[in-house]
């Protein structure tokens, strides 16, 4: 008997063993998500699962990144790290290299998976593979930021079910991604700005301009200094910008008021530059946009450069520029160099002042433009290459998405993907800088998608990263990932300086509005009830989806959105009711009109519903799912006869 039951455990192990192998062997491999889209990926045969104990392999590496990797596996259910400094003869269980690729451990490594290092600047290399009877995976950079991002990678990759063997070898099409606070009304708070510089190092973007308009020393009062209260603040949002390997570029406005031909504003200029960097800013930007150029704000400029205008002004603009760039230059001859915004930032046209500010301005100068039009519908490479005969250089596009401080977005967020940029345009340009709303957390729906082009512009694909930063919002929640969707789709109009908004309002919604119409037009009875029911349940969806946000969503992202998601939540509840009028007059029931008349009444709370008084420059009534929601239940009871 005990020889049967030892035979009979035996064959139980051997079969669980077979069937554990070919459900391996079984097993579709597919082709991890990474973001931005990498370069390079190419996928390996086999994969593996992180082992209970990892061994970090590393010399020299610093302590954010370090944080990073150890977060990443903390994340992913790792908590016991080892550390050692070089790979040993046979692995035995998962071991992960981290540094430089001049690096002869990091060399080692590479070499075990037949792959190396790109030379560009910000590039990474990181393999993953089954080795003896453990795992490696490598993670290289040509410099620290291409380490940085390597490690930001890999947190994506751990969060896997299992990590496969490939190998991913990449690097930035743009020298410069990433933001520009550069918008009218309520600003950031120091807080909100380092939530974002920690964003944006999350996203492989690099750049990160302070340029609020209300900045009285940055502006109004540029030629004063800063109270030392406010140069700590903005010394620890440098600091923070280091730990997430983001630039933080300073930039001033002088323009209403300063005198270019007046030595003592120069010296201003100079001082507040010293000033600054003195608390570790290395990057800065003079900001000439929004401002009179065609008089004179000093006597002394019309008798040192002449009657005033366009022309004038170009020649002592671009004086003034070059002036601070020496300046620059003698105070640190690494430093990078200025960037400046024109007067005329908002097309491609040659002009007097383009040309007089080009032919004097020293080249190394960056220049930055907002495209076709101050927000333009769409950038083409054509456009790009027009910007760079006129303005003599690639320009630095500032994209005026997704910034609400105009009429047009008056009760709304911008939450439509980042689309109508063409590929290529990385040829075009040197960067990309959005500019975004007041509201920094629902920014990021745009800005994850304006870093990833600017990653890869190539292979960006819009609905993808706009599901990615729902995801992101969301903390990989699905339920609160498909409410955020929704949400999103509601807030998907994207407006113009003019009447014609570059993206449509709530597609996925007005697709599933135009249908019902469209079955109870010409549809038989059973795809009228079967259309009606699928209203109802896409109702009810729309209509908890701000408490599923509310629920996961971080608490900062429901504060700057709140009175959207309330209006949303009564919108929902008149959507409900449109759908159950609809159903009862389908059957012939009389109280159909109730249903119909309660959903006006609430249709008319929601559209009362106000935006958060000064958090945006404009206040106003919310606008939900507006000319596609708001219609189909005005005009609900006529779709179908309600005795």
């Amino acid at each position: 008997m005990k020889s049967f039951i030892m035979s009979f455990m035996l064959l139980v192990l051997s079969c669980s063993f077979s069937f554990a192998q070919i459900n391996n062997q079984a097993r579709i491999l597919y082709r991890p998500l990474v973001f931005p889209e990498p370069v390079s990926l190419q996928l390996k045969k086999g994969e593996f699962l992180m082992t209970p104990t990892v061994t970090l392999v590393k010399n020299k590496l610093s302590p954010e990144i370090e944080e990073l990797i150890i977060a990443a596996l903390n994340k992913a259910g790792v908590n016991d790290i080892n550390y050692a400094k070089n790979l040993p003869d046979h692995l035995d269980h998962t071991y992960i290299v981290v540094g430089s690729k001049s690096e002869e451990t990091i060399q080692a490594a590479l070499d075990k998976v037949n792959t190396g290092v790109e030379s560009r600047k910000e590039a990474y290399t990181l393999a993953s593979a089954s080795i003896d009877d453990g795992s490696l995976v490598t993670l290289a950079g040509s410099d620290e930021n291409g380490l940085f991002y390597a490690a930001q990678t890999f947190s994506q990759l751990v969060m896997q079910e299992a990590i496969s063997n490939l190998v991913i070898q990449d690097y930035p099409a743009m020298p410069i991604r990433g933001t520009i606070e550069g918008f009218y009304g309520k600003p950031w708070s120091m807080e909100s700005r380092k939530a974002h510089l920690e964003f944006l190092g999350s996203v492989k973007a690099n750049t990160y301009v302070y340029s609020p308009k209300d900045d009285p020393y940055a502006r109004d009062q540029w030629r004063e200094a800063y109270p030392k209260e406010t140069l700590e603040e903005l010394a620890a949002l440098v600091e923070t910008s280091e730990k997430n390997h983001v630039n933080f570029v300073y930039a001033i406005s002088p323009g209403p008021t300063i005198c270019f031909s007046n030595s003592g504003d120069l010296e201003a200029l100079k001082t507040k530059f010293e000033k600054l960097y003195a608390i570790g800013v290395r990057d800065f930007y003079v900001a000439l946009d929004d401002i009179e150029y065609t008089k004179w704000n000093c006597d002394q400029d019309e008798a040192y450069y002449g009657e005033s205008g366009t022309t004038a002004a170009g020649i002592a603009q671009s004086e003034l520029l070059n002036k601070l760039q020496q300046i620059l230059d003698k105070m640190d001859p690494k430093i990078s160099p200025l960037i400046m915004v024109p007067t005329e930032y908002y097309n491609a046209s040659e002009s007097d002042y383009k040309n007089a500010l080009i032919a004097n301005l020293n080249p190394k100068i960056v220049i930055q433009w907002t495209g076709t039009d101050v927000v333009p519908p769409s950038i083409s490479n054509q456009d790009a290459s027009k910007a760079t005969k006129a303005f003599g250089r690639k320009t630095l596009l500032w994209d005026n998405y997704p910034v609400n401080d105009f009429g047009q977005t008056i009760g709304r967020l911008l939450l439509a993907p980042y689309r109508y940029r063409e590929a290529g345009l990385s040829k075009e340009l040197s960067g990309i800088l959005s500019n975004p709303m007041n509201q920094e957390m629902p920014s990021r729906v745009a800005v994850t998608g304006v870093s990833s082009f600017a990653w890869n512009d190539k292979a960006y694909d819009p609905d993808i990263i706009w599901h990615i930063a729902a995801q992101n919002l969301a903390n990989g929640d699905k339920r609160a990932t498909d409410a955020l969707l929704m949400f999103f789709d509601t807030q998907h109009l994207a407006p113009t300086f003019g009447s014609q908004p570059w993206q449509e309002q709530a597609p996925v919604l007005k697709a599933i509005l135009d249908n019902i119409r469209k079955v109870l037009a010409f549809g038989d009875p059973d795809s009228k009830e079967i259309e009606i029911n699928s209203l109802k349940k896409y109702a009810n969806k729309f209509y908890q989806s701000p408490n599923i946000i509310r629920a996961v969503v971080d608490p900062v992202f429901i504060d700057e959105a709140e009175p959207w998601l309330v209006a949303m939540e009564i919108w929902g509840k008149a959507l409900i009711l449109t759908a159950e009028g609809l159903e009862a007059a389908n059957s012939g029931n009389k109280n159909c009109q109730v249903y119909f008349l309660k959903a006006k009444e609430l249709a008319k709370e929601a559209s009362e519903v106000l935006s958060i008084p000064g958090a945006t420059r404009f206040d106003g009534k919310i606008k939900i799912a507006d000319g596609v929601l708001d219609v189909f239940i005005e005009e609900a009871p006529n779709l179908i006869y309600c005795p």
